[in-house]
């Protein structure tokens, strides 16, 4: 029967009647459960908790969803408790716990209202580009193989006229870069191993290295050219330097209350596993 009626109220919002006498607000009641109200207030903070879920829906749709639910989930609270008085510990804890949570990520939207200027995100990009090392990217061909004395004839082979390109196309075991005569692109440190990078820092653009022993085998490295890295655009990073930025102002902001305040964290002594202990809600 209470769904019934509760589902005739909710047809009876769509359907436009009754008309509101004043602008809808945050206390406008939209319905009710054995006097319980629930209001347009308490709809809109649920379905915003929804976030993505509630898509494209359209608004009618949103509200009927939205009550019956809200509906079902006050007669089911009714169950265990008729008011705040008789609410059992956990509720009451995880209560307090949320109005704290919400409170203070209000406090953090109030300091975040403001935008950082223009001027101060500029001179902590440019501080950043000026603490950037000098960054290189190499290119560079292998030919891999399974032992020490492969690579060595190999090289002696190029040393005799043959060409890399040939060679790592008829001999490497990397299907990735042999058909590509050994080709491995421009890369920038950190993405080979570290025995293969080790060898193209140290190598002459342009000369064999001597047989490098990896993981995967024995290389004969060919880095042909290097190249200087430019530093990214600011645009590019502007939004990194601003959360960054956003960091330090929420930080300081708690540092400063913390500074202010008097805070003092007691020494009890805990049985232990209490601090998982859930049975410390119950009643």
């Amino acid at each position: 029967m209470r769904n019934l009626m509760a589902a005739a109220s909710v047809a009876g919002l769509l359907a436009g009647a009754p008309a509101f006498a004043q602008s809808p607000d945050a206390s406008t009641v939209l319905a009710t459960v054995d006097g319980t109200e629930i209001t347009l207030g308490q709809v809109v903070a649920a379905s915003g908790r929804m976030g993505d879920q509630i898509g494209a829906m359209p608004d009618e749709a949103l509200l009927e969803n939205m009550l019956q639910q809200m509906v079902d989930q006050a007669l089911l609270a009714q169950t265990v408790s008729a008011s705040v008085e008789e609410d059992p510990k956990s509720v009451t804890i995880e209560l307090e716990n949320g109005r704290r949570g919400l409170l203070a990520g209000s406090a953090i939207e109030a300091m975040l209202a403001e935008p950082i200027p223009e001027e101060e995100l500029q001179a902590a990009y440019d501080e950043s580009i000026a603490a950037l090392e000098p960054a290189v990217e190499y290119s560079a061909g292998h030919i891999l193989v399974a032992s020490e004395d492969e690579a060595n004839a190999i090289a002696a082979r190029i040393e005799a006229g043959e060409t890399f390109a040939d060679l790592a196309g008829e001999l490497s075991l990397d299907p990735g870069s042999g058909p590509q005569g050994g080709d491995l692109g421009w890369f920038a440190l950190g993405q080979m191993v570290p025995e293969f990078e080790q060898a193209v820092v140290s190598a002459e653009p342009g000369k064999l290295t001597a047989p490098v022993e990896s993981q995967f085998g024995w290389h004969l490295i060919l880095v042909n050219e290097t190249r200087d890295v430019p530093p990214p655009a600011f645009e590019d990073v502007r939004g990194d330097i601003e959360g960054a930025l956003r960091q330090e102002q929420i930080q300081g902001e708690i540092e400063a209350l913390r500074a202010a305040a008097t805070i003092e964290i007691l020494d009890v002594d805990l049985p232990e596993g209490a601090i998982r202990d859930a049975a410390i809600l119950a009643d």
